[in-house]
């Protein structure tokens, strides 16, 4: 019987004493507890189980004890981006509603690198390199959550007294069978792919954190169900009483495919230039505005819904993205810069240089154009800077570009490289 499995039919049985005991003495749900479970249950994917998270919230009601709610990140990047703060805006109408957050930092998780998702091995991250992206985590999440109300610990502190005789006692207390049931795994194994006994233990690490921690919600994405089920049944072996789970939506990046993600290329960071900021969100296409409309603004169902409609009438849908983009900005900024950041993307719009342009000095005229885009930082590499000539989009001082053998004398002038590629070149 695989995890979910067994959570879900201990629910329906009464499983554990802790449940049972729940069920038995059900508290009514008061138009304070029902209103919070409607905040929390907005946009989510999953929540297991509702029913014995309903009877926390009426607990907390009563007893006047706030709810423990862990969320877990492994630094494997130094820059938050917006994907993270779908989870972290859930983290912060829990704050709101007056429960304690947990934000955890996975340095000792990190070492061992999570597998989720992954059809190789990730690689493991060095002591030094997680503790250099761990110090950006917590700063950058404080733009969502309230510092002052939030709990920050660090895996490390439980994980690393644990030995060599901890981790062979909490390894006894789950087989190779169940964590094979992992669909990732699953998918490997039959492949053929290596696996290695370490990333076997991730889930198990990760279950540890909600035992040490002894959290009543534990939140993350949807890639990340097992894992948080993993620690639903290891507080239940430990004699707690479970944990529920949310699983929110993963944010498609900006190709409106793939996940977003730093190494593809395809996020907003949060923080991120204003102008740059603003460009990103503008380039999403009309169907995925919505996606991020639901999984980032905090508007009201209703108001998104008018705007929907708004667009079925006639509208355009590109002022209905310049609000999201403003929202965004201004949450990340200030209200004052997502003005200056429309008034800057409508000056681009109208084929416009911006105000703030990098200087970059070159020597070796006259330069091909592919080495004088690549040396700007303006392409990856000479040949992606040909294919942008040969698609229209290079510009000399406002004049395109399309001889791709062209030789770039010496001088100042601004070369453009898409929509918002810019910088100010003296070659000599």
């Amino acid at each position: 019987m695989d995890v979910k499995t067994q959570s879900d039919s201990n629910s329906q049985s009464g499983g554990t004493t802790a449940i049972a005991a729940t069920a038995a003495a059900a508290l009514p749900l008061s138009d304070k507890v029902r209103e919070a479970l409607a905040i929390v249950k907005r946009g989510v994917d999953e929540l297991l189980i509702e029913s014995e998270f309903a009877q926390k919230l009426a607990s907390s009601e009563k007893n006047g004890k706030p709810l423990r709610i862990k969320l877990g990140l492994d630094p494997t990047a130094p820059d938050l981006h917006l994907g993270h703060t779908v989870v972290l805006n859930k983290m912060r109408q829990l704050q709101d509603l007056g429960h304690t957050v947990i934000f955890l930092i996975g340095d000792f998780t990190s070492m061992i690198g999570d597998p989720s998702g992954r059809n190789v091995t990730r690689p493991p991250l060095t002591r030094e390199q997680i503790e250099q992206n761990a110090k950006t985590y917590f700063s950058q999440a404080s733009l969502v959550l309230d510092p002052a109300r939030t709990e920050i610990r660090y895996n490390s502190e439980w994980c690393d007294p644990l030995g060599a005789r901890g981790m062979i006692e909490l390894s006894a207390r789950y087989t190779v069978a169940r964590i094979l049931e992992r669909e990732d795994f699953t998918k490997r194994f039959k492949a053929g792919t290596p696996i290695s006994v370490h990333e076997l233990l991730y889930p198990l690490m990760q279950g540890y954190d909600s035992v040490a921690l002894k959290s009543d919600l534990e939140i993350g994405g949807t890639d990340q169900k097992f894992n948080l089920l993993v620690g639903r049944e290891l507080q239940k072996d430990y004699g707690q009483t479970p944990q529920c789970i949310l699983t929110m939506p993963l944010l498609e990046g900006l190709d409106g495919v793939e996940k977003m993600s730093k190494s593809k290329g395809n996020y907003i960071g949060i923080t991120e230039p204003v102008n740059t900021m603003f460009a990103k969100v503008m380039s999403i296409s009309d169907v995925m505005m919505w996606r991020y409309y639901e999984l980032l603004s905090f508007r009201s169902i209703a108001e998104i819904a008018q705007f929907k409609t708004d667009v079925d009438g006639g509208r355009n849908p590109r002022d209905i993205k310049v609000l999201l983009a403003q929202e965004i900005v201004e949450r990340f900024h200030s209200r004052q810069a997502a003005e200056d950041a429309l008034a800057d993307f409508n000056h681009r719009a109208r084929g416009g240089i911006p105000d703030e342009v990098p200087e970059v000095a070159l020597s070796g005229a006259p330069m091909g154009i592919g080495q004088l885009l690549k040396q700007a930082n303006l392409c990856a590499s000479s040949s992606e800077a040909l294919r942008m000539v040969e698609q229209g989009g290079v510009r000399i001082d406002g004049a395109a570009v399309s001889d791709k053998a062209l030789k770039v004398d010496a001088g100042t002038f601004v070369v453009q490289v898409g929509k918002r590629k810019f910088a100010r070149v003296t070659l000599s």
